[in-house]
């Protein structure tokens, strides 16, 4: 862990705490050093604790003589619970800037001077026990509570989490996503970003006020909507001879015609969004539309075909200048925020350990922060671990068992022999400043 924990401190994460969360008024000193009591929650995460109790893998076996500073599982325990939301925002701040450091530090969204996607989503994470603040039944009938995220990405990078906010369980998946996609657009312009930026999402996210968000911060869009009557209609436009064929599960690319014999079609309509709504929020974009054969074999009898074909119909409203094909295929793409859940929730989002909504706020921005810091390591390491899932890399880099030795003022960090992963382990040492001998 120490190459990571070093990572964070020269991208300036103890200092951005110090300068920006001010628990003021706290009780039992709760307030004091939270820039340790940060750093020992991010390192805990590193390791993959995902829970308060499990910070303790901090004070086993030499440890100690490793890193400073340490603080018992109670200390950030008592620090998270004394966080009001204004305290989660100055978290929330400090995070932003630290993942700003990062990306220029370890270069996390290569291809950013052309193009930037950022994908927003929500999911309820199932929580249990009567006390916890803000958990009721939502849409998905589980009792939990409703978070939202937002990532970035580029064709050559993996996604990082650039802006998340936590709500109660029974939150619309579009509940506060117009201020949040602000913040995001912010945040990866403080990276660098240079290129077009284009916002995705499904049809929760599809309303007058994130749409008008986006165009507001000369970002372009790119949501699913839903089939209603009016969208129906601007389908049912669209001529036959319209349709292109694409590559699609099962596809086949005919080599003759040069075109792809696919179930799956896509084209496009001008479409006039939210024309019930005040003038600022009306947008005429482009519709694009796939659509997909609906046969299902099994109720199809053996040696009969179909009597006409039927369709399932997927519309997309975006204001993207790519071709009608590349748009639609990069709207499809939109699902690697899935795997970002699911590297959250394979580490500290494992649990929202507390009974209080705040500390659970603060429990979330520190565990993408740790996911972010985790995912620069494997940048430093290797082209392979740059877009490797965050459990692969810390089990390969950062939670490394080794024998600490110590003499004449010198730490000797005796690895395993044989060590598959060695020289990406060394590259990451020496590119975040140590003084590596071998």
């Amino acid at each position: 862990m120490a190459p990571a924990v070093r990572l964070a401190e020269r991208c300036g994460l103890p200092a951005l705490v110090s300068e920006k969360v001010r628990l003021t008024g706290a009780l039992n000193g709760a307030g004091t050093a939270p820039d340790a009591k940060v750093m020992s929650l991010v390192a805990g995460m590193l390791a993959g604790a995902d829970s308060i109790d499990d910070m303790d893998v901090l004070r086993h076996g030499a440890m100690a003589t490793a890193f400073g500073g340490v603080r018992a599982p109670s200390t950030p325990g008592t620090f998270l619970r004394a966080f009001t939301w204004g305290h989660v925002r100055q978290l929330e701040s400090a995070g932003r800037v630290f993942t700003a450091n990062l990306a220029s530090h370890c270069n996390l969204l290569p291809g950013s001077d052309e193009i930037v996607h950022l994908d927003i989503d929500s999911k309820v994470k199932q929580v249990y026990g009567a006390a916890k603040q803000g958990a009721e039944h939502g849409c998905t009938k589980v009792r939990g509570l409703h978070f939202q995220i937002v990532t970035a990405s580029t064709p050559l990078a993996a996604p990082i989490v650039v802006a998340t906010r936590l709500r109660k369980g029974p939150a619309g998946s579009a509940k506060g996503a117009a201020p949040l996609i602000s913040e995001a657009i912010a945040a990866v312009r403080k990276m660098g970003a240079r290129g077009v930026i284009v916002v995705r999402g499904d049809s929760a996210f599809f309303s007058a006020k994130v749409v008008h968000a986006c165009r507001s911060a000369r970002a372009r869009f790119s949501f699913a909507v839903a089939q209603r009557k009016k969208v129906r209609s601007a389908i049912a436009t669209i001529p036959e001879d319209a349709w292109t064929p694409i590559q699609y599960p099962k596809a086949i690319w005919d080599k003759d015609e040069e075109r792809w014999v696919s179930d799956a079609e896509v084209a496009e309509v001008e479409y006039a969004a939210f024309t019930g709504r005040a003038k600022k929020y009306q947008v005429t974009a482009r519709l694009l539309v796939r659509r997909v054969k609906r046969l299902n074999p099994v109720s199809v009898p053996e040696g009969q075909g179909e009597l006409f074909a039927a369709w399932r119909f997927h519309a997309v409203f975006t204001d993207s200048r790519e071709p009608l094909v590349a748009t639609e295929a990069g709207h499809r793409r939109h699902a690697i925020v899935e795997q970002v859940f699911a590297d959250l929730e394979d580490s500290a989002l494992g649990h929202l350990p507390s009974g209080k909504f705040t500390a659970n706020a603060a429990w979330l921005t520190l565990a993408t922060l740790a996911r972010n810091l985790t995912r620069a390591a494997g940048a430093l390491a290797s082209a392979f671990h740059a877009r490797a899932r965050t459990g692969t890399i810390r089990r390969r880099l950062l939670a490394v068992p080794a024998r600490l030795a110590s003499q004449a003022r010198t730490l000797t960090w005796h690895l395993p022999q044989h060590w598959p992963w060695a020289e990406a382990f060394m590259n990451l040492w020496t590119a975040v400043g140590h003084r590596l001998r071998t």
